[in-house]
């Protein structure tokens, strides 16, 4: 009896472990459920009463932020603006996109849109490096909801991105070609130091009006140096900022009803003004001397432009010289006895293959002031001078101003040299 009970308990088991073994735990097969996925995202899409606001992260720009309208159809067709120039800002255009099974469900923009701007190769067109434009994305993982928004991340550079349903109130905006672009204004200070005054508080700010950056500079209550940067996006009354600028009293979302005064070189709007300045907030003391030592360390400094001086880019028209190809600061220069600082001319002739430092100007080495200004004197022209030499003798009266520069550190091997008279001329020098 005991044996017999035993065979029928194996037979029971193997019988359980076998309709275990059988059964699906899910109802649908995964192509079954990841269609199932895909279509509630296409209803999603679509359902949407007014549309979407796409707000997208740039991955090779840290900090950088761009927003789009989008509306999508059930013919796999989106119409969108987007803010990345005056023109996309108003001007509505239409694309194809499609939801598809990519390892994960994914959201591809499958022909040339306004997001595609953002990741073009062609430098010319979006400002940022040839071969990755602004690093971002037109493929995009959906990677969820939270409330009104889906999450995505761009599936090559990883940029990070977020639909928001759009209120009725910001559909009918885009649609009315409502946007206050009045900030781009920025561009047209005279002087090269800005500051923002919110309430009796001050920031020296500095704009990147084609990454949509802001950098906010100041100092804390201990007089400690404080930096932050923030993107910022255009909308129907100004800009906001993403994420919300903080200084750990203020918080500052973004920028209302901005108005442009011309006379006045100002923009202001609700509780703010942003004016010009002859001279930083904050005065970087070293900078100057970081700047000369670091052009020593790596061998010259280089200028593709020359001065902006007065609102003029290349005010001295050095890019005009014959075969001009960039202009150069050597500190210490080895090809000139007693090594004084050399500010050359390198030149690229037609048909050549190889540059060639060609004629310039020597200088002392600069003299460090305790403020942080750095003062150049002139000792001789070497080399062939062009017949015209008019440019570089521009070049050398602004350098040898006597209220000498204010150096600003903008990137690990990039610097701008503010003039100290009055802030309205400066020259760019990078590696």
């Amino acid at each position: 009896m005991k044996q017999y009970l035993l065979y029928l308990f194996l037979i029971i088991a193997t019988f359980t472990a076998c309709k275990k073994e059988d059964d699906p735990v899910f109802p649908k097969s995964p192509d079954e459920r990841l269609n199932d996925t895909l279509n509630k995202y296409q209803q999603t899409l679509t359902g949407a009463p007014y549309g979407w606001k796409v707000l997208i992260y740039p991955a090779g720009i840290p900090h950088s932020v761009f927003s789009f309208y989008c509306r999508f159809n059930d013919s796999n067709r989106v119409a969108m603006f987007s803010d990345f120039d005056a023109t996309s800002s108003i001007t509505l255009k239409e694309s194809s996109y499609r939801l598809k099974a990519l390892q994960q469900p994914s959201l591809l923009f499958d022909t040339y849109s306004y997001i595609h701007v953002l990741s073009d190769p062609d430098g010319g067109v979006n400002g940022g490096a040839y071969g990755q434009g602004l690093g971002s994305d037109f493929e995009f993982a959906l990677n969820g909801m939270s409330g009104d928004t889906v999450l995505l991340t761009g599936r090559f550079n990883k940029s990070k991105a977020y639909l928001i349903k759009a209120t009725q109130q910001e559909q009918q905006d885009y649609y009315n070609l409502k946007r206050n672009r009045a900030f781009e204004n920025i561009t047209r200070f005279l002087t090269y130091f800005k500051r923002i005054s919110v309430g009796s508080t001050q920031y020296e700010i500095k704009v990147n009006i084609y990454a949509h950056t802001i950098t906010f500079t100041w100092k804390d209550a201990n007089g400690v140096l404080q930096s932050v940067e923030v993107g910022f996006y255009y909308t129907a009354t100004g800009i906001a900022f993403s994420p919300a600028f903080t200084d750990g009293v203020n918080t500052i979302t973004g920028l209302e009803n901005i108005v442009w005064n011309e006379s006045t070189q100002t923009l202001k709007g609700t509780d703010f003004t942003i004016a010009g300045f002859a001279k930083p907030l904050v005065i970087d003391s070293t900078a100057a001397r970081r700047w000369w030592q670091q052009g020593l360390d790596q061998e010259y400094w280089i200028s593709p432009d020359g001065f902006h001086d007065n609102g003029v880019d290349d005010a001295y028209q050095i890019t005009q010289l014959p075969d001009f190809y960039f202009m150069g600061y050597w500190p210490a220069f080895s090809g000139i006895n007693g090594t004084p600082d050399f500010q050359g001319i390198v030149t690229l002739p037609p048909g050549a293959t190889q540059s060639q430092l060609s004629y310039g100007l020597a200088f002392s080495k600069p003299a460090f002031a305790a403020d942080g200004r750095v003062n150049f004197t002139f000792l001789d022209a070497y080399g062939n001078l062009p017949e015209d030499p008019t440019p570089l003798v521009s070049t050398l009266r602004k350098m040898t101003d006597a209220a000498g520069f204010y150096l600003v550190q903008t990137g690990p091997k990039a610097y701008d040299m503010v003039s100290a008279k009055d802030g309205k001329a400066w020259i760019s020098w990078f590696r």
